[in-house]
Parts: structure tokens; sequence; C-alpha cells
């Protein structure tokens, strides 16, 4: 269950930062109320996963993935195409989740 909620926290938490684009600086009220529900939502359930992830592993699958799907948002919904490092960068964190969860002796699998 803990990767569910991994996983509701990480998809919330990008909902919120498309949503805190589109608020054009919280003075738009619907961008703006998804920003507060969407960050309040993935912290709930980020909270839940520290219960059975250790913090510092969970925060770094949380954020890198974050990361990693608001640039494929940006892309799609801002038209904003990150260049050949900020690409390198990214697969790097790609690749640091995936050794975490593949052979961390931290989490259980």
């Amino acid at each position: 269950m803990a990767y569910l909620y991994l996983s509701i926290a990480i998809i919330a938490e990008v909902i919120g930062t498309s949503a805190l684009k589109a608020s054009e600086e919280f003075t738009k009220l619907w961008p703006s109320l998804l920003v507060i529900i969407s960050y309040g939502a993935s912290f709930y359930f980020l909270a839940i996963v520290l219960r059975t992830i250790p913090v510092g592993i969970a925060y770094a699958i949380w954020a890198g993935l974050g990361v990693v799907l608001i640039a494929i948002v940006g892309m799609m919904a801002f038209k904003q195409t990150p260049d050949f490092p900020a690409i390198i960068g990214m697969a790097l964190i790609v690749l640091g989740v995936a050794i975490i969860n593949l052979f961390s002796k931290s989490i259980s699998h």
C-alpha cells in the first residue's frame, strides 16, 4: 500500500505544481484552490508513506519522479521544452530512483 500512497502523493504534487503555473501567481481562483487542495493531499499521502518507507528514500522518489513528470506536463501543457542537459539530468534522476528501488536495503520490496 505504501507505493500506492506514494504514487497518489506524486500525482497530487504534479497536479498542484501544474495548477500553480495556471494560477498566475495566485490571481486566478480555481487554479489557486487546486494548488492548495493538491499540495495538501500530496503531503497527507506522503506522511502516510513515511510510516513504512524511510523519509530519505520516500522523499527521493517523490521529488525525483515529480520533477520528471512535471517536466513532461510542462512540455505538453505549457510548451516548455527542456534542453539536452536538462534531459540528461532528469534521466539521471530516474536512474537514481531505479537504483534505490532495485538495490537499496533501506526499503522492503
